[in-house]
């Protein structure tokens, strides 16, 4: 089953090879346009310089990549970037080569890694020696007293506070760089979904009774390898009972017939662009039960309706209270958002639904460059099954709004539902 866009005003995703994959041309200019955004971002805080340790983060501003798992548990890599002045890349030791050809990139440093792990008892020294070559570089730049650092560790922070240095949290000026794309980002987008869809294809076709669920889930990760991705960031498919509630990671678990499975891609995929759709399939050759058909039907409501309110100038409150109202037994077990920014991962803003905007929610407007995920989660607080639904979309600059996401829905599941 497809949705009618066109009556709900969304345009239909596109596979048109020109408008998924960036030339080398416009990699290079999406990179440069990418550090110029984290550049404005920190002039309107009047910061002098970020040191970024998050791997997503060093990636967008540089599109320096390396260890990505590996290095957002270990300070042993980062990058300064300073408003005006020479990027430095702190690399591996060892790995300098990788970013050499960047054009984001001015100089390359070996890194110095700041933790008990790398260092034990030198950790201290090391850390101050971190701090010293920071300040100097911050004093080549014209000097400042705001420096944004983020994912780095406390001592790193404390060493630079008592040098009379103001340390923010470099978190913000990040995301807000990142919730508005650039030109041409979106190909890289639509090129990681892309990839990711055929992946969820083979993943779909491994569905069978008397496979676990690692063993299907296991054909994501080889495809998404073998089209360059990096990573997925959840374990996110279960199936029969253990689809409710959700958040229940995959596991060794035999599939019946008969019963739902369901996932949520969550892949870090080409040029470290998040691939985030959620699905629900129907395990053997049999037919969908009236109480199957009726979560699922309920999960595609609430996609729909949630999708048409996303509009450029609506504020996030104003879509809560718009959104699909959930039925009373379903809603204790409601997905914690209805929508979330995406871009090289999960990012602003995040909408909540209304009756969590006092306790959990802020404010802001939906606006042209942001691509946003709507989320769907149906099961009952008594049990059963459960159905997870999610679709990426693009707020154009031209203020209409793509889908980005391109996957369909199971027909078994939409047949006759009551």
């Amino acid at each position: 089953m497809k949705m009618d866009l066109t009556a709900m005003g969304i345009l239909a995703p596109t596979h048109v090879l020109e408008d998924c994959e960036p030339t080398s041309e416009e990699i290079v200019q999406i990179q440069c346009d990418r550090l110029a955004r984290v550049r404005q971002e920190l002039a309107r805080r009047d910061i002098t310089a970020a040191v970024l340790f998050d791997p997503a983060h060093v990636r967008y501003a540089t599109g320096s990549r390396n260890m990505q798992v590996y290095s957002s548990r270990n300070p042993a890599r980062y990058v300064f970037v300073p408003v005006a002045g020479p990027v430095v890349l702190f690399e591996f030791s060892g790995c300098e080569h990788l970013a050499s050809h960047l054009p984001t990139v001015d100089e390359i440093r070996p890194a110095k890694a700041i933790s008990y792990y790398f260092n034990e008892k030198n950790t201290q020294a090391v850390t101050r020696a971190w701090a010293d070559e920071i300040i100097d570089l911050v004093r080549q730049c014209g000097g400042g007293e705001r420096i944004a650092i983020e994912s780095a560790t406390a001592e790193a922070a404390f060493m630079l506070e008592q040098r009379g240095y103001q340390v923010l949290d470099a978190q913000e000026p990040l995301e807000q760089a990142r919730a508005f794309k650039v030109p041409n980002e979106i190909k890289m987008i639509r090129s990681s979904l892309r990839a990711v869809e055929e992946g969820v294809r083979k993943l779909e076709a491994s569905i069978r009774p008397g496979v676990t669920e690692n063993h299907v889930w296991s054909r994501l990760h080889q495809h998404i390898i073998e089209t360059d991705a990096d990573f997925i960031e959840t374990r996110l498919m279960n199936s029969g009972p253990r689809t409710n509630p959700w958040f229940q990671e995959c596991s060794d678990r035999i599939i019946q017939a008969g019963e739902l499975v369901a996932l949520d891609t969550d892949v870090v995929g080409r040029y470290g662009y998040y691939a985030d759709f959620s699905r629900t399939f129907l395990c053997g050759t049999g037919e969908a039960s009236a109480e199957q058909k009726l979560l699922y039907r309920m999960a595609c409501d609430q996609i729909q309706t949630n999708m048409e309110n996303l509009k450029p100038g609506v504020s996030f409150k104003e879509y809560a209270e718009r959104a699909w109202r959930i039925p009373p037994g379903y809603r204790a077990r409601r997905y914690f958002a209805l929508a979330h920014g995406v871009g090289m991962n999960g990012e602003y803003p995040y909408i909540v639904h209304r009756e969590d905007i006092e306790d959990k929610g802020y404010d802001g407007i939906l606006e042209p460059g942001m691509t946003l995920c709507v989320e769907s989660y149906i099961g009952h607080e008594s049990g059963g099954e459960g159905v997870k639904l999610e679709e990426q979309l693009y707020i154009r600059d031209d203020g209409q709004v793509e889908l980005l996401s391109d996957y369909p829905f199971d027909e078994r599941l939409l047949s006759q539902a009551g």
